[in-house]
This record gives C-alpha cells, structure tokens and sequence, in this order.
C-alpha cells in the first residue's frame, strides 16, 4: 500500500514524525509542498506528479509528501525526517526551499534532491523549472486583444526573476497586438493566500482591468473576476477549468509527470546525476490550456500559431528590439535573450510603470 502522509498546520508545528518507509529495496520518494494539495494552482500539478510516479511505478515506489510547508526553518526539518526516515529522493517544490534544500543535502549526502525553480546546485541536488515566460508570451497575445479598457491586470507573488519574466513577456506580447495596452500590477509577497488574491483582483478591477493575469497559485482571482462580471481570466499552473469558458479563457499547466517520472526511473538505474532542467512548450512541460470560445476565433488562431513557432524553436519570446524600463537597449534587432540574463532578469521592459520592489 502506497504511503501517504500529510502534515500540515499545528501537526507541521508539532513536528509530527514522517512514518519510516518501506522495505529497503524499496525506492522512497519524497515531496515538499509550499501550499495544500487542493489549491487549484502550483501545488495541485506537483501532486499530480507525485501521483503519476505512483501509477508508473506500482509497489517498487513508495511516496511521501507534506503540504503548506512555509519556506524556512519548518522546511528544514520537514526535509531532515524525511532523509532521516529513509527517502532515497526528495523534490522541493517552491523556489523558497532553495537554500533549505542545500542545507539539508550536506547532511544527507547520500539522499539526492531536487529543487524546483531555484538556481542551487551539488553532487547530490538536481534543479528543474519550466520556461513559463513562454506560456506568458501567449496569455499576453491574447490579453491584448481580448480588453477593450487597454489595462490588463497583474497579480505577482515575489519580485524574483521568474515572475519578472512573466511581467515582461506578457507585457510585450500584448503591447505588440495593442500598443494602447497598460499594465497594473500588484504584488501580494505570497504564493498561496486566497484572501490576498482575492483583494488583489478587486484592486485591479477597481483601477481599469477587464483582463486580470497571475502568478499565484488558488482560484481566488478567477472567482472575484466572474464576480464582478465583464473580466477575463487565466488558469495558473493547471488549467482551473472550472471557470471557463470564463472569465478563464485559456490558461498555463505546468506538466511535471514526464519529468518526475524521468528522474524516478534514473535514481532506480542508478543514472541520476546533478542536471539542470529547463523546459518549455516544445518539451511539453508548459503546456496552454483550451483556450476559449470566448475568445474570437481569428484570436485564437494566432495564438495558436504563437504556441506552436515557440515550441518548434522557430520563436523566442524575448526577441529583440526590447529596451529596459529606462529606454536603453537590451536586445538589438534580431537579438535573441541569453538564458544566464533571463534567469537573473531583475528589470522591467521598457512601457511597463512602476518600480519592483526590493
């Protein structure tokens, strides 16, 4: 029978003890989860993983998981009794756990890690992440054609890189098919907080929005914006069709069963080894989300056409000419974004207002 524990809230403070696994010639896999299963969004999809592990794998695979683990000395020992308790792999699925993560692996040599979006790496930790600037570059295309105020709305979580890209690649791509369009954006310095994101949504529908985009992980925003009425939405990190066909019209799935199940199969053959992984549309772990019909068909026909040039490689989202938010150039004609500056992105394009936050 297949272990499944969870911890979460006064049982995640107690320090509950993860149960001991399995026999020895079992592999034990275990999962770190910033939010709760069930949140519709980010956490969901790795759950989805961790359950296509299990489909593949049947009884040679036992898994673990904890849900709502905040990103800090919590996650340190959630990770210590899981390597203390016999887990051979354990993913880390929130960019906060990065250095947790390190901290633990240099105690547990022997157990090898991987860690989700971060930039961290040893002998014994893996990292992973999915271009989702891609699937941005298309919501954008859309957004841009879908409102009729011009301001599109923008829910961040943290100002790190990989939700800057996001603000940047949509912002473009819908300045490129509407160059009246505006960006509004609100961070709520949280992954997972319905009541933020929720309050958030109002904001930005308060200030103009009828397209509102998100880079937080529950189904609050879809909620305010059928609300309010007259608002299109997109699915974030799994499809949240249950709003469609709106105000979701289309959304990002991040796909990470192919990999976990990759990983899994190597640390069985005794192949793992440290590796980088960033994928996209073309390797199918972004994935676009039906897009609606709500959305015109010539609409949707171009993103279409947008989706599969990125995922052929034909495209790349950042392609020059782009200046900085200051008007200087960062990419010239033709020019291409590296990935080193991508993935250490800290600045707005140029149109977008505001300031990140420090």
């Amino acid at each position: 029978m297949k272990l499944k524990h969870i911890l979460t809230g006064t049982a995640l403070a107690a320090m509950v003890a993860i149960p001991a696994f399995a026999q020895d010639d079992t592999t034990t896999v275990g999962f770190v989860y910033v939010g709760p299963v069930g949140d519709g969004g980010w956490t969901y999809e790795h759950e989805q993983g961790r359950l296509a592990v299990e489909e593949e794998f049947g009884d040679s695979v036992e898994t673990v998981y904890v849900e709502n683990v905040p990103e800090g000395p919590d996650a340190v020992r959630v990770m210590q009794q899981m390597a203390l308790n016999g887990a051979d792999l354990i993913f880390t699925t929130s960019f906060g756990y990065m250095d947790q993560t390190i901290e633990v692996a240099e105690q547990f040599p022997d157990v090898m890690f991987e860690h989700a979006t971060g930039y961290k790496r040893a002998d014994n930790v893996a990292t992973y992440s999915s271009r989702f600037y891609e699937g941005r570059a298309v919501q954008g295309h859309i957004a841009g054609q879908m409102t009729e105020s011009n301001v599109i709305g923008y829910i961040g979580s943290f100002p790190i890189p990989e939700v800057i890209r996001g603000i940047n690649s949509a912002y473009l791509h819908a300045k490129e098919v509407n160059p009246d369009v505006e960006f509004r954006i609100i961070w709520v310095y949280t992954w997972f907080d319905p009541a933020k994101e929720a309050e958030a949504a109002r904001a930005l529908i308060d200030q103009g929005a009828d397209v509102v985009l998100q880079h937080t992980d529950s189904t609050a925003p879809q909620a305010a914006a059928a609300e309010a009425g007259g608002v299109f939405t997109f699915g974030q990190a799994s499809d949240m069709l249950e709003f469609a066909p709106e105000p979701r019209i289309s959304s990002i799935i991040d796909n990470w069963s192919p990999y976990y199940i990759e990983r899994v199969q190597m640390l069985m053959d005794g192949e793992w080894e440290s590796t980088d992984t960033w994928g996209g549309i073309g390797s199918g772990m972004v994935g676009i989300g039906e897009i609606t019909e709500a959305v015109p068909e010539e609409v949707r026909a171009s993103a279409e056409e947008l989706i599969a040039s990125i995922g052929s490689g034909e495209y790349h989202p950042f392609t020059g000419p782009i200046n900085r938010q200051d008007g200087s150039e960062w990419l010239a004609e033709g020019e291409t974004a590296d990935d080193g500056t991508l993935l250490g992105m800290d600045f707005y394009v140029e149109g977008i207002t505001g300031e990140i936050p420090q």
